[in-house]
């Protein structure tokens, strides 16, 4: 009976907010993208790998998915809004589907409408002075993803007192220590004779935490009320999409242009970044592109906020202001040497408004792109050592036919650091997500001799083989490859085939990330016409689908396992809930049989010497001291779970973490001061870019701004800089994950040469001066 009146209760309510957020007929919402719905349904049963039916098991999975990707933390649906989900839909999915229906889709984010905007009402009633007293001995759960969804009423509503005391409490501490702060800078600008420090005319005035808590849920229910039909059916097919497997998705034609952006590394626009104005709307221009249409034209600033956007030279300016970001930007890009009009706020101003006309073209993105560096030491008897350092923050690849190549950049670097002599080589893949499976394989063969890459099996069992076709390799010295648990998929692919070999030495965290499958796009094409222009009018975005598991040459998968390191460095991400083994819905393959291979070297790489020496190193080295210090406390965090709503505990916490914080500080700006006037000169670090590359000379890379880097600007800094930031900078910008790396491969290069590591300790290193010029080769790289 209860649940009868709860579900009816829900559909009104689903009624009443459909006809608010989506704008159309209830019966109309219900049905519209359905057809989409089916087609990718077929395309996931046609060409997944597992060959699965969309049948019960799936709309189970799909329902979790959906619940799971609205209301992650299991905050603001109740437990009789799940079973009564449970109830209805879990059974039905897959059925409604077929007939080409989705009401699923609209009904439950209609009751997540309705609830969030039922409990933002209550966290702006709550955010008000003395509603706690801070006082209690009560806490409140960090994670609730593995807990329960809470009963509606009093057990529901208890939760979200606790969320809102907690939210206050945290604004608290950031203001008392802001005012901390600023106390303690009045006193100082006062015992030196300084006046005291000018206000910012332009300054907003400040918020009270009531205020900022209270901000903070009404732009959550308006990220939420954005939301139309095609945006919530989409996130819905993303969940049938991820009931195959998580790396299934689902694209929009608006998402796909933007992963086709980044694959490309280039766009059709203007060149400039924005960020949605959550305060005044439209949206502030947060970078420009240095070189980009905006940047040439001078007239567009940083800063600037877009209200209105027109296309062409007489074309009626559309207000953006209430306006979702992916929409402004949508609006904004367009075909080469079209035309885009800007109505723009410039900053600091309120009511001065000023037109800018832009010719869209052709905008390369650099700030992803492959670099390197060239760094030049000394070994223990102080002879000169040069180690090159290549960043690679993906796999990209040119999805239009065109000229970008990861491979190819790398290869432009490699050869300029071969040239310049380098003596070991760091290919650094921390944080690379993957990209490009071709890519991937085409670049491992720069470093090995012809042979098995990758092997892979589809869904008959049928299985592959990639391999490098390149005679010989193009770099035969000393390698390391740096990962850590986000490298994923093709960074997998390119370590574990060196490793196999036997050609270089994988350092980092314990293991990658774990995915081990192999996805393709794939048009998504429906009987429904899409009228926007300059796309196929029956293309209604594209699926990413597993087609393939792939395998090492050895016969072990990835997936799930990753690439164990050589050399173990102690991480934080070891112990964050992060890859494949966590996801929901992760293949589980078995081992295949090894591909045909030798080893790169008849020599085995001396993997117990490098750990012997690194392992001696760690320990001696406060730098990563402070890493497992860390580690250990968020181990206690994860175990324990919950956090304090008692304000003294928390102030006093808080005070303990400062003065913790503060120690470390100091102690390490003397240890930095000092490890830079015992090395001296002994690093000189030059930059290379896919823009200086191929110059008669080097740049060093403390002259090379971040603008220059990024290939972005970001405007003027006026701000003041905090005189510890500098000295609180590694010592030659070496984090203590890359000067281990480095130190690892100089036990490669000494090991080779002597039999023996390094011995850090006894390493006296002439120092250069930076005066007399490093002679370059005369040679330009092809």
């Amino acid at each position: 009976m209860f649940l009868s009146a709860l579900l009816n209760s829900a559909k009104l309510s689903a009624l009443i907010a459909l006809t608010a957020f989506l704008l159309v007929p209830p019966s109309q919402a219900q049905t519209q993208h359905g057809d989409l719905a089916l087609r990718v349904t077929e395309m996931l049963e046609d060409e997944h790998f597992l060959k699965e039916p969309f049948n019960n098991d799936m709309s189970k999975k799909v329902l979790d998915t959906y619940l799971n990707m609205l209301d992650f933390s299991k905050i603001y649906f109740t437990k009789e809004d799940v079973d009564g989900f449970r109830a209805k839909h879990e059974q039905t999915i897959d059925d409604n589907v077929r007939n080409e229906a989705i009401p699923a889709a609209y009904e439950i984010y209609a009751t997540y409408q309705e609830r969030i905007r039922s409990r933002v009402k209550m966290a702006k009633e709550l955010a008000k002075p003395h509603t706690f007293t801070y006082d209690s001995d009560r806490t409140v759960e960090i994670s609730r993803k593995d807990g329960d969804w809470a009963p509606a009423g009093e057990a529901h509503d208890q939760l979200w007192r606790n969320l809102i005391e907690g939210d206050l409490i945290r604004e608290k501490l950031i203001a008392d220590a802001l005012a901390e702060e600023e106390a303690e800078e009045a006193k100082k600008r006062e015992e030196e004779g300084l006046p005291p420090k000018a206000k910012d005319p332009n300054a907003k005035p400040k918020k009270t935490i009531y205020e900022k808590v209270a901000d903070r849920y009404d732009r959550i229910l308006k990220r939420v009320n954005e939301n139309n039909v095609e945006d919530v059916a989409t996130l819905f097919i993303k969940s049938i999409a991820r009931a195959y497997d998580p790396h299934s998705e689902y694209f929009s034609q608006q998402q796909y242009d933007n992963f086709r952006i980044g694959m490309n590394k280039s766009l059709k626009g203007i060149g400039a970044m924005l960020q949605k104005d959550e305060d005044q709307g439209g949206a502030t221009i947060e970078g420009l592109v240095v070189g980009g249409p905006a940047f040439k034209g001078g007239d567009l600033e940083v800063k600037d906020r877009v209200i209105g956007v027109a296309q062409g030279e007489d074309g009626d300016f559309v207000d953006v202001v209430e306006m979702k970001l992916s929409d402004i930007v949508d609006l904004i890009r367009g075909e080469i040497e079209s035309v885009v009009r800007l109505k723009v706020i410039p900053q600091g101003e309120t009511t001065k408004i000023k037109l800018v006309n832009i010719v869209r073209d052709k905008v390369d993105l650099k700030d992803a792109l492959a670099t390197a560096d060239l760094i030049i030491t000394k070994d223990p008897e102080g002879n000169e050592q040069k180690i090159g350092w290549i960043t690679l923050p993906s796999f990209y690849a040119d999805m239009d036919g065109g000229q970008t190549s990861t491979t190819t950049d790398v290869r432009r670097l490699l050869t300029r650091l071969s040239i310049e002599g380098i003596d070991g080589l760091v290919v650094d893949l921390q944080d690379n997500g993957g990209g490009s499976l071709e890519e991937a394989i085409n670049m491992t063969g720069l470093f090995i001799r012809k042979g098995p890459v990758v092997q892979s099996v589809d869904w008959r069992g049928q299985r592959d083989q990639k391999s490098s076709k390149n005679g010989e390799a193009m770099y035969t010295g000393p390698m390391v490859v740096l990962i850590n648990k986000a490298s994923a998929s093709a960074s997998e692919i390119f370590a574990a085939a060196l490793q196999d070999y036997g050609r270089a030495v994988v350092v980092g965290d314990t293991t990658t990330f774990g995915k081990g499958t192999v996805q393709q796009l794939r048009p998504v094409l429906t009987n429904q016409l899409n009228l926007l222009l300059n796309r196929q009018v029956n293309q209604q975005g594209a699926l990413k689908l597993t087609i393939q598991t792939f395998y090492r040459i050895n016969g072990h998968s990835t997936q799930l396992d990753g690439v164990a390191s050589d050399v173990h460095l102690p991480s934080i991400l070891d112990i964050a809930e992060i890859g494949e083994d966590s996801l929901p819905n992760a293949l589980d393959v078995e081992p295949i049989k090894p591909s045909n291979y030798g080893q790169f070297s008849e020599k085995p790489l001396p993997i117990r010497q490098l750990k012997q020496a690194s392992e001696a190193r760690i320990g001696s080295m406060p730098g990563f001291e402070y890493i497992l210090q860390t580690i250990g406390e968020e181990k206690q965090r994860i175990e324990e779970n919950k956090i304090s709503l008692n304000l003294e505990e928390r102030k006093q916490k808080a005070k303990n973490d400062e003065a913790e914080r503060e120690a470390r500080k100091q102690e390490r700006i003397e240890r930095f001061a000092k490890i830079r006037e015992q090395e001296k000169d002994l690093f000189t670090i030059y930059k290379l870019t896919q823009d200086n590359v191929l110059e008669e000379g080097l740049t060093l890379a403390e002259k090379l701004s971040d603008e220059q880097l990024s290939g972005m600007t970001r405007g003027d800094k006026q701000k003041e800089e905090d005189p510890d930031i500098k000295a609180l900078e590694y010592p030659h910008t070496l984090d203590p994950y890359e000067r281990e790396s480095i130190h690892i491969v100089q036990d490669l290069i000494a090991i080779s040469k002597t039999g023996k590591p390094v011995n850090i300790s006894a390493a006296k290193p002439q120092r250069r001066d930076k005066t007399t010029p490093i002679p370059v080769s005369e040679e330009k790289p092809n």
